[in-house]
């Protein structure tokens, strides 16, 4: 298993206590296994401190406020590629069986397309052929990477890692999402009126039922750490 990946995968998700006790071994792990160039782990350590100083409910809120509120932002991949399109449900059916071919069974509450559920998929691949699936949404990683950084949010970093591991973007595929609206989470009204169409569900649970779980992904990750990192305030992985 990457470790690099459920690392950014656990960035990427709702602030929970685990992962805020489980940052401190972020960048160590990630140094380690060496797949992201140094720099762009460096980047990362503005987002590590905010966890280990800033509250959890004020963490939280913040997430909310830019992944949940602003479309633009959305961490559900198809979002950027299909809207609220039949050809949404369509390419969760088929990322889904995926999934389940290659041994990762996802609980009905958890859409296909949330980029840290498609990160932990990728962790399992062998990681060339991880790296070469990452690419396929290179342009949406991009595009969410550069709205982040628009607003000077430590969470750029995170997107800026993925991307030195996607490789490039589509030049045409990029611009026409530059030209895509990037909502203001504050304009309440503006909001209202971008979620107006309903919401895609998928199988018997909807989005509003649940955070994706982190807890087996903390887990795993703990399992992987050498014995002394565990004791010196180790991963709660996942």
């Amino acid at each position: 298993m990457t470790k690099t990946f459920k690392i950014l995968a656990a960035l990427l998700t709702y602030p929970t206590a685990e992962i805020q006790e489980a940052v401190p071994d972020f960048l160590p792990l990630l140094k380690e296994e060496a797949l992201v160039p140094a720099a762009f782990i460096k980047r990362l350590k503005p987002l590590i401190t905010e966890y280990q100083e800033r509250d959890l409910l004020d963490l939280q809120e913040r997430y909310v406020l830019l992944f949940d509120r602003t479309r633009s932002l959305s961490l559900h991949l198809f979002e950027h590629v299909h809207g609220e399109s039949r050809d949404r449900g369509q390419a969760m059916v088929d990322l889904k069986a995926m999934y389940e071919e290659n041994g990762l069974i996802i609980d009905s509450t958890e859409l296909p397309d949330f980029l840290p559920l498609f990160l932990e998929f990728l962790s399992i691949l062998p990681c060339g052929e991880a790296l070469q699936t990452l690419g396929e949404p290179a342009h949406v990683i991009a595009a969410i990477g550069e709205r982040l950084a628009k607003r000077d949010s430590s969470y750029a970093a995170v997107l800026g890692a993925l991307g030195q591991l996607a490789g490039p973007a589509d030049a045409e595929v990029m611009e026409a999402l530059r030209k895509e609206p990037d909502d203001d989470p504050e304009d309440l009204d503006a909001l209202d009126e971008a979620w107006e169409a309903e919401q895609v569900t998928f199988g018997p649970g909807s989005p509003e039922e649940g955070c994706p779980k982190v807890a087996n992904m903390l887990d795993n990750l703990r399992a992987e750490m050498p014995g002394d990192a565990k004791q010196d305030g180790g991963a709660n992985n996942g």
